[in-house]
């Protein structure tokens, strides 16, 4: 069992940056591939990024295109803490963001087994 807290959302300006934070509990954290993904009102639940690590390619990382260039995730295996750095904000990233845990990474919202409760972006213009 996985339980995920994010934090860090908030108002920013276009142009602006936010950093996310998602918080793990459980020993196994390291073990798990972690995505951040986002919903927009009456949009369906889309893929932002996501992070896996393996003996075979190490560190993986992931990400829509929509913020490939602006966004980062990175993740502290010894803080069970998983990040989303978002810079150059655009008005179109207003949404709530969630954090998620799988065992095996995918883009897909119906891919990851743990969520986070959600944070709140919202980016003006």
């Amino acid at each position: 069992q996985v339980r995920l807290v994010e934090s860090g959302g908030g108002l920013a300006q276009a142009g602006g940056s936010l950093r996310l934070s998602c918080a793990a509990s459980g020993r196994t954290f390291s073990t798990y591939a972690m995505g951040w993904f986002r919903q927009a009102p009456g949009k369906e639940r889309e893929f932002v990024a996501a992070h896996s690590w393996n003996t075979w390619t190490g560190d993986s990382t992931y990400y829509a295109d929509s913020v490939k260039g602006r966004f980062t995730i990175s993740r502290d295996n010894a803080k069970n803490t998983v990040y989303l750095q978002m810079n150059s904000l655009k008005p179109e990233d207003t949404a709530v963001y969630y954090c998620a845990a799988a065992r095996r990474v995918g883009y897909h919202h119906r891919d990851y087994d743990y969520w986070g409760q959600g944070t709140q972006v919202t980016v003006s213009s």
